[in-house]
């Protein structure tokens, strides 16, 4: 289950003071094996993709999968939000990271990306092997008869059945976006929303919320990806949510040698055999510079 636990920003911490010494470092981990990458919300910050957990970050109160089938208002109010949201997920490009894990796993060091983000940007940046463990922002499922649509074929009916929305709501001035694809707008007491256009049955986001099980043939999979590497390299994850946190124990318990890349401290640090406290769009380009030059 993807538990929701105190969202209070981590305590900032200092950066590794020599960034291009632990870049060699994780590319020395990384020569010779096939490791696989577990990935977070901190390698999609620079892309301006907001995270929960960030030193700095404004503390946030992420939505669970109770409050969305709880209440039709909530979810009126949800797909209000989303409906702007999304869009900044949609137009966002992935950042040196993201093209670095690319680079190696063409290069066959990474053997596939467990990604716990939602905002497809491994596939922007030609990641072959992704398993989103967590879903993704681009794909509406129905609740009852389970179709699954694009999430900009819903956009098109969302517009239609609330015309000038977007655009009276955005002349107010500039939207913050939350994570999730969520914008943070209060007034949504006007917004019509959308039922399945199959069976007229209720409309999610493919993704998996707060107090919801990702999908178990999802876990065998990433459960299989693990035993598959030779290695496992964290990144951009605090570790909180024990749905990544468990596939570092799983790793560390067969004997595979786990890295961490992040930002401040993780669940998973007793577990690592290399910690790197620095900004993954610093250290992973740095390791495949290495590697690959």
């Amino acid at each position: 289950m993807r538990t929701a636990p105190s969202w209070t920003p981590a305590e900032p911490t200092a950066p590794d003071s020599d960034p291009a010494s632990r870049a060699a470092e994780l590319a020395g981990f990384l020569a010779g094996r096939r490791t696989l990458a577990l990935t977070g919300a901190g390698l999609s910050t620079p892309s301006g993709i907001p995270d929960y957990r960030s030193p700095g970050a404004p503390p946030r109160t992420p939505m669970t999968i109770g409050q969305f089938l709880g209440s039709a208002d909530f979810r009126r109010h949800y797909w209000a939000r989303n409906h702007l949201g999304w869009r900044h997920m949609d137009a966002t490009e992935p950042n040196d990271a993201h093209r670095a894990l690319a680079r190696l796993e063409a290069a066959g060091l990474i053997s596939g990306v467990l990604t716990q983000n939602v905002d497809m940007l491994h596939l922007k940046a030609g990641s072959r092997s992704v398993l989103d463990l967590h879903g993704s922002y681009g794909r509406v499922i129905c609740l009852d008869c389970g179709h699954r649509v694009s999430r900009h074929v819903l956009d098109a009916a969302l517009e239609a059945a609330n015309p000038g929305f977007r655009e009276r709501v955005s002349g107010r001035g500039a939207i913050e976006v939350a994570p999730d694809a969520d914008a943070v707008l209060e007034d949504t007491a006007s917004f019509v929303t959308v039922d399945c256009a199959r069976c007229g049955g209720t409309l999610k986001p493919d993704i998996v919320y707060f107090g919801e099980n990702v999908p178990k043939p999802a876990v065998a999979q990433a459960y299989s990806m693990v035993d598959d590497a030779d290695a496992l390299v964290v990144v951009g994850s605090s570790l909180t949510v024990m749905s990544g946190l468990r596939f570092v124990r799983y790793a560390a318990r067969r004997g595979k040698p786990v890295a961490i890349v992040n930002r401040g401290a993780t669940r998973g640090d007793e577990f690592a055999t290399l910690k790197i406290d620095h900004r993954c769009e610093v250290i992973l380009p740095g390791a495949a510079a290495a590697l690959l030059s």
